[in-house]
C-alpha cells in the first residue's frame, strides 16, 4: 500500500515537472529553428542567392518573416513549421548560388 502511494505521488510529481517544459519547449524549438534559418539566409545572401536563386531566397525570407509573426503571437507550432521551411529553402538557395558561382568559374 505504501509503495502504491509513493508511485502515485511520483507520477504526479513527474507530470507536474514535465508540464512547464511542454509549454516552454515550443519557444526553445522555435528559437533554434529560426536562428538556423537566419544564419542560412545570411549565407545565401552573401553568395548572391537573391540574384542566382531568387525564388528560393525570397521564399525562405518570407517564411522566416511569417515564423517571426507566429512566434510573436505564441503560436510556436506554426512558427517552427515556417522556420523549418525557411531553412529548407535557404539551403536550396545556397546550393543554387554555389552552382552558379562554379559555373562562372569562381
Amino acid at each position: 500500500m505504501r509503495t502504491h502511494k509513493f508511485l502515485v505521488a511520483l507520477g504526479v510529481s513527474a507530470t507536474l515537472g514535465i508540464l512547464p517544459c511542454l509549454t516552454g519547449c515550443g519557444g526553445v524549438l522555435y528559437a533554434v529553428s529560426s536562428v538556423g534559418a537566419e544564419s542560412k539566409l545570411e549565407t545565401a545572401e552573401a553568395l548572391g542567392a537573391e540574384r542566382y536563386a531568387p525564388y528560393e531566397y525570397w521564399y525562405a525570407r518570407e517564411h522566416l518573416m511569417k515564423a517571426k509573426e507566429e512566434a510573436a503571437s505564441a503560436d510556436y507550432g506554426d512558427a517552427i513549421d515556417y522556420a523549418d521551411t525557411a531553412q529548407e529553402y535557404a539551403d536550396k538557395a545556397i546550393t543554387l548560388a554555389k552552382q552558379a558561382h562554379e559555373g562562372a568559374g569562381r
